[in-house]
Formats: C-alpha cells, structure tokens, sequence
C-alpha cells in the first residue's frame, strides 16, 4: 500500500500551534519507518482548516483519485479537516475505496463501519473545538471592548503596548494626526492636499506605509482620536488617552457632510466650474472647450438662462492668474505660520493668567459676602437688626453674590473666544502658499469658497466678498505680530 504525508499548520496559531510542520514531518516519517509504510509523497501547507479551499489539500486528494496513493498518514485527523466539508470529502473516499487506510500515530482508524464512525467523530470534535474557540475569541474581544480597551492594531498617532496590552499615545504622531484634523477642519483643505501634507509631514501609517487618500479619509472619521471606539458600528467608551477634542471631530464630519459625499472623486475637468455667478445678470457660471488663437481652450460663461447678457467669455488661464495673483497676495509662509501661531498661543497664556486672576478676585469678593451675610445673621438673631432691615441688607448682599458667581462662571467658560477663529485664518494663509506650490486647482475652489462670498465674474474679472469672520480674525492676528503685515482683511 502506498502513502502520503501529510502535515499542516495553521497560521493564525504560530504561538499555540503544539508542532510545527518541520515537527510534524520529522514524526510522521520515524513512525512510517517503523511501520515500514510505502511513503511516495509529502504534502504540508500553512493554512488553516477552519474553512474549505485549502490548496495544497486538494492536491494531495487529487494524488490518490489518480490512484497514485491509497493512504494517508497524518499528526491527527484535525490535521486533515476541522470542516464538515473536507471531513466529508475524506469519509467518502474512504467509501469509495479511493482511501483504504489512515494512519495517525495519535489516533486508531480501520476502513470498517466502527473506523468510520469513529473517524467521523474525530472530525466532528476537531470541528467543535474550531467553533468553540471561534466563539471564546469573539467573546473575548466583546468583553475587552466593555473594558473600554481597543483589540486590534493601533490606528495612526497610538502604538500598541506588547506589556500592558493597551494602546498609548505616540508622541511624535499623535501632534501631527492632530493638526491633520485641524487643516482639514478649516475647509480649505482637500482630502488629496492632506495626503501630499502627510508625505511632506513623513507621518506614515504603522506598518511604515505612505499614508494614501483612504487613509486620510479613514483617519478623519474615526472617532478613537477622541477616546470612543468604532466596533461592528456600535460606539464605546475607551481607556485611552484622547489626542483631540469631540469639538474638533465634529467639526472635521460636519466638513465632511457639507461636501456631500466622503470620497473626493474627480466630477469633471473644469477646476472652476460651480464657483462663480455672473454679477451682471445672476446666471451660474458654465465651461465649455472651444478653439481659439490656434488651440482648443477651456472658457468661462454665463448659461444664458435669463436672458441677453453683456458680460464675454473668459479663458481659463486668464481667471487661473488672476486666482493665482490673489493666493500669492494672501499666502503665508510655514515659517511665518509658525511665527504667528506662536505669538497667538502667547497672548492665549497672558489672557487665560489675567481671566485666572480677575476670577480669584471675584472670589475673594465672594467670601467676603459671605461673611457679611454670616454677620447679618448673627446680628438678627441677637435682635440687634429687625426683619425689614435684615430683609432688605440681606437682598442686597445676595444680589451681589449672585451677580459676581455669574461673572466666574462667564469667565470660567468662554475661554479664549477669538484664539480658534484667529488660528483657523493663520492656516487658511498657509494654505494659500500650499495650494501655489502643488498647483492644486481644485484645493484653490475649495479654499475660495470656505473664505468668501458671492464670488463673480465681472468685466472678466474674477471678485468676491470676504466672509465677515475672517475680517474679525485678522485683527487679532495682526496685533500679535508687529514683524509680520498682512495683506488682506487684517487693517486694525
């Protein structure tokens, strides 16, 4: 009788796995020489047998079908199936008598009615045990989540920790992931522009990969930058450390949904087209191609669905210059992003330390009410005061309390108001030089329409009209840098 090794290893249990398939190799060819089997081939793969569709598997049954082979021998019969699939597939050439022997040195078989029922117990165990630990595992992941800890690989900006089998912070990712969420955050900024800001920011993903536009878009939407967990669409709370605010996110996924859809698909080939209105007659702006001056250019016009209008049609390098002239004027360097951004976390520090100490003083004013009320009472209580004039100095005393507890709380809770709109008008400058420097046309419509208003053709000039936020955030700006002039909106 002729036989086949046959040996596997599953690769989803490197650290669990009892023998590896060198192991099994060695074992299985010391008991077929001692039992002096015929061995004429040897099949091992590294799959695992929880589903049909193993290759090399179906290989080796192939091998005895062609009547090369009419035996096995193998470790255990969960080495051959732990499906009801490939057990069946085995069963049944054993009862074709294209199998007339299995030999495991664990396990007894025979080709007889008792062998095979045996057998068929063997696979259906090695088949209960694959379920069951299937079943053990997914409940270990539902019960680690309700500990609020996340199961899987770390996303961008946090590491796994092989000791302590949480997730930590990475420092020198998780600042950037965070400015990833403020750039996008202002509008200004495309899913494509972030992508080329993360190869130029060298932020990869934690397998060492460029960090790709789904990547960006992955990254946006995922609510474990704010110390939730995402699993099987259901929200938890989690037990590390958030790396932005909830404010933020919902920020960057109410952007998201004004854009209407998340992926940024190319629609047409007109980079301005949905921008501009005619400012004469109101219409929308169209494109179209047309020859001119020996080549075939892309042109601007109104659609003629009001009537007769008098404004010409513009080329579209002619309205890119002009978008280009205007970007140029309002850019602002990295280095200078930096500068500006500094001084305006500055006077954030120097305006928090004058809120912190103007709220001290309130309370100090507040403890001193209260021992004027606490005297007040002592006073009436001794019968040195009647009701009437315990009444009215008492209202008196608690409207001033009531009054200065308002004032802390006001204090307490508005922070810094004008610091995010100032930090949100330093990136979009920034931006501006960004978008120049990678040509990215698209980003500049984007960019225009997040800072201004009613834009327009007139006279073949491209206008618009600032957003009126973006005029209270230059003032700011501008008085935190008496080095740097800025050239729009930023008079004081």
């Amino acid at each position: 009788m002729k036989y086949v090794l046959y040996a596997r290893k599953s690769t989803e249990e490197d650290d669990r796995q009892v023998l590896s398939i060198q192991a099994q190799l060695a074992e299985l060819s010391s008991y077929s020489a001692k039992e002096k089997f015929d061995i004429v081939a040897s099949f091992y793969e590294a799959k695992t047998a929880k589903e049909p569709g193993r290759t090399v598997f179906a290989e080796m049954l192939s091998f005895i079908e062609a009547g090369k082979a009419d035996g096995i021998i193998s470790w255990h019969p969960d080495r051959l199936a732990r499906n009801s699939v490939d057990g069946g597939k085995i069963i049944h050439m054993v009862d074709r008598g294209l199998i007339r022997s299995l030999k495991f040195p664990t396990h007894w078989f025979e080709p007889t009615p008792q062998g095979l029922f045996m057998l068929n117990i063997a696979f259906g165990q090695s088949k209960y045990f694959s379920d069951n630990l299937r079943e053990n595992v997914k409940r270990g992941l539902r019960q680690k989540i309700r500990n609020g800890v996340w199961p899987g690989w770390a996303p961008v900006g946090y590491l796994n920790n092989p000791k302590t089998r949480g997730i930590d912070v990475d420092n020198t990712n998780a600042p950037k992931v965070k400015k990833l969420f403020e750039l996008y955050s202002t509008g200004a900024y495309t899913l494509k522009s972030l992508a080329n800001w993360c190869t130029e920011q060298h932020l990869k993903t934690n397998a060492g990969n460029s960090i790709s536009l789904s990547n960006v878009q992955h990254i946006l939407s995922n609510p474990f930058y704010t110390g939730l967990m995402r699993y099987k669409s259901e929200i938890f709370e989690g037990t590390h450390e958030p790396v932005l605010t909830k404010k933020l996110f919902d920020q960057v996924q109410e952007v998201m949904s004004k854009r209407g859809k998340v992926h940024e698909t190319k629609r047409h080939s007109f980079a301005f087209l949905g921008l501009m209105k005619c400012a004469s007659c109101g219409a929308s702006i169209t494109a179209q191609y047309a020859k001119g001056n020996g080549g075939i250019y892309t042109y601007y016009r109104y659609t003629k669905k009001r009537g007769v209008c008098t404004e010409k049609y513009l080329r579209e390098d002619v309205l890119e210059t002009q978008i280009k002239s205007f970007l140029q004027k309002v850019s602002l360097s990295s280095q200078d992003t930096q500068k500006v951004l500094a001084a305006l976390e500055q006077d954030e520090a120097q305006e928090k330390e004058e809120a912190r100490a103007e709220a001290e003083n309130l309370k100090a004013e507040l403890a001193t009410l209260d021992n004027q009320l606490e005297k007040l009472l002592n006073l009436y209580l001794a019968d040195a005061l009647s009701t009437a004039e315990y009444a009215a100095k008492k209202n008196t005393l608690i409207s001033q309390k009531v009054r200065i507890e308002e004032k802390i709380t006001d204090i307490e809770q508005r922070g810094v108001s004008w610091l995010e709109p100032a930090r949100e008008f330093v990136l979009s400058l920034n931006q501006a030089a960004n978008l120049l420097s990678h040509n990215d046309l698209s980003g500049m419509t984007a960019f225009l329409k997040n800072i201004g208003a009613n834009h327009s053709l007139r006279n073949r000039q491209f206008e618009f009209e600032a957003k009126p936020q973006y005029a209270r955030a230059a003032a700011p700006c501008a008085a935190a840098s008496s080095t740097l002039q800025f050239p729009i909106w930023c008079s004081r």
